[in-house]
C-alpha cells in the first residue's frame, strides 16, 4: 500500500525544488495509486502544494530552527503539504496532522516524526500571527515570486492585487464542444443527464463551463471525441481569424493542439500545424485522431520556415507564441516556481523572430493573429509594436471582447476577467 501523503511530498519535492514540471511528477506518481480518491488527492496536494508553496515555504522559516529543504527535502516538502491541508483543503485538523507524521515514517524519516508532529501543533496554536506576518509581504500573501508581483504591479497597476488574488482561486472546468461531431446545446444535456453541472458559455459559441475539475476522461462522449478541455482565453482564436472553407492555415507551435483542433473544428481548411518538440506534436496527434481531424503535421521550428514550409503562402497564420505563461498560473501553478524574471528577454527574442520569420508567408489579404498566455507588455503589445515600426504592408485590426481591456496594440484578458485565463491578442492583415 502507498502512502498517498508521502507520494505528493516526493513529487511536490522534485516540482519545487528540483525543477520538475506539475504534470511530469503526476504522470510519474499517479500510476502507483488504484484508488480514484487517492489519485484526486494527490492531484488536489500537487496543485495547492505547487501554488501555495512560496507562502508556506516561508511560514517554515518562522516554524523552523535549522531549515530542512537541503538536508531533508521530501520532509520539507511534506511539511508545506501539511500546512496546505490545514489552512488550504482545511482538513480535519487531527487527521491531517496524524496523516502526514504517518508519512513521514513511509518516507523512512521516523527520526523526524515528533519535528514534524510539533510543527504543524505550533501552526495551529500560532496561526494567527503567522498568517498575519506573511501576508504583510505580497510575495507571501500571493505565494509570488518578488519579481512577478512587481511586474504584474508594474504593468497593471490599477488591477495588481485582483489578478494575483485571482491567479490563485479554482478556475472553473472549460469545455470546447466539437461541433463537427454535436452541437453544443445536445452535449450540455447529455452532460446534464450525466449528473454533471454543464453550462452554455454565455459568448463563446462552442464554450462549455463546470464549475469544478473533473476526470474529463469519465465524462460521456470524451472517448467519441464530442469535445475537448480548453479555456475560453484560448477557444477565442478561432473566432478572430474569421476562417472560411478551402483556406490555407498555419498553426506555428502548435502543441497541445487544442487550437489545432478548433480551427479544424471550425472549417473545412487546409492545415499546417509546426512544432519543434517532436514529443509534444505526439500531443497533437493524439487530439487530432480522438477529435477525428486532419492536418499537415511538421516537426520543426516555426522561426526557421526552410525547413518545412512548401512555397504557398497561408491565407490563415495563427502564432501562439512561447511565453512565461504567467496568464496561466491557476491551472499551471508550477510555473510561479520554474518562470525567472531573465527568462523574458529570451523569450521576447524569440518572439520576435518566429514573427518576423512568418510574416512572409502569409499572403496578400491574409490574417494573422499573434497570441500569448502572458500577462506581460513585454511579450505583447511592445513585441508587436516593435514589429510594427515602419512596416507599411501591416494593418491592425482591431480587437473588441466581452471581457478583458484594449492594449496600446490588441486585446488583453487577464485572469479572473469573466473567470478566463489570462490571453492577448493581436490581429493583423497584410496590405
Amino acid at each position: 500500500m502507498t502512502d498517498t501523503r508521502a507520494l505528493a511530498a516526493q513529487a511536490l519535492a522534485d516540482i519545487a525544488l528540483r525543477g520538475v514540471s506539475l504534470r511530469e511528477a503526476m504522470d510519474q506518481r499517479a500510476p502507483k495509486l488504484r484508488d480514484p480518491r487517492d489519485r484526486a488527492l494527490l492531484t488536489a496536494l500537487l496543485n495547492d502544494g505547487a501554488r501555495w508553496w512560496l507562502r508556506f515555504d516561508a511560514a517554515l522559516d518562522r516554524l523552523l530552527d535549522k531549515p530542512l529543504r537541503r538536508k531533508e527535502p521530501e520532509v520539507h516538502a511534506l511539511l508545506v503539504l501539511g500546512l496546505v491541508q490545514l489552512d488550504i483543503l482545511q482538513l480535519q485538523d487531527y487527521a491531517a496532522v496524524a496523516a502526514t507524521v504517518e508519512a513521514v515514517r513511509a518516507l523512512n524519516r521516523p527520526r523526524l516524526a515528533g519535528l514534524v508532529n510539533a510543527v504543524l501543533r505550533r501552526w495551529q496554536r500560532e496561526r494567527v500571527t503567522l498568517l498575519a506576518e506573511l501576508d504583510a509581504q505580497s510575495s507571501s500573501r500571493y505565494a509570488m515570486p518578488p519579481w512577478l508581483v512587481s511586474a504584474i504591479a508594474t504593468d497593471w497597476p490599477a488591477q495588481a492585487d485582483a489578478v494575483l488574488a485571482d491567479c490563485n482561486r479554482e478556475p472553473p472546468l472549460m469545455l470546447r464542444a466539437n461541433r463537427r461531431r454535436v452541437s453544443r446545446d445536445a452535449l450540455v444535456e447529455q452532460l446534464r443527464t450525466a449528473g454533471y453541472s454543464a453550462a452554455a458559455h454565455a459568448w463563446l459559441s462552442d464554450g462549455i463551463v463546470l464549475p469544478h475539475s473533473s476526470d474529463v476522461t469519465r465524462m460521456p462522449g470524451f472517448a467519441q471525441g464530442l469535445f475537448a478541455v480548453q479555456d475560453g482565453a484560448a477557444q477565442v482564436s478561432a473566432d478572430l481569424l474569421d476562417l472560411h472553407d478551402g483556406q490555407r492555415a498555419l498553426d506555428a507551435c502548435a502543441a497541445p493542439g487544442g487550437k489545432a483542433c478548433h480551427l479544424l473544428e471550425r472549417a473545412d481548411i487546409a492545415l499546417t500545424a509546426v512544432e519543434f518538440d517532436a514529443a509534444r506534436a505526439a500531443r497533437i496527434r493524439q487530439n487530432l485522431e480522438r477529435l477525428g481531424l486532419k492536418a499537415d503535421l511538421r516537426i520543426g521550428d516555426a522561426g526557421d520556415p526552410a525547413t518545412w514550409w512548401d512555397g504557398q503562402p497561408f491565407d490563415r497564420i495563427l502564432i501562439d507564441a512561447p511565453c512565461s505563461a504567467t496568464g496561466v498560473l491557476r491551472r499551471r501553478p508550477d510555473v510561479r516556481l520554474h518562470r525567472r524574471a531573465s527568462d523574458i528577454d529570451a523569450l521576447v527574442a524569440q518572439q520576435r523572430r518566429i514573427l518576423d520569420a512568418l510574416w512572409p508567408l502569409l499572403a496578400r489579404g491574409g490574417r494573422l493573429i499573434y497570441v500569448t498566455c502572458s500577462l506581460l507588455r513585454a511579450e505583447n503589445e511592445a513585441v508587436l509594436g516593435g514589429f510594427l515600426a515602419g512596416r507599411e504592408d501591416a494593418r491592425v485590426i482591431a480587437v473588441q471582447l466581452p471581457a478583458g481591456q484594449a492594449a496600446a496594440v490588441g486585446w488583453q484578458i487577464l485572469p479572473g476577467d469573466d473567470d478566463l485565463d489570462g490571453m492577448y491578442y493581436a490581429v493583423l492583415e497584410r496590405a
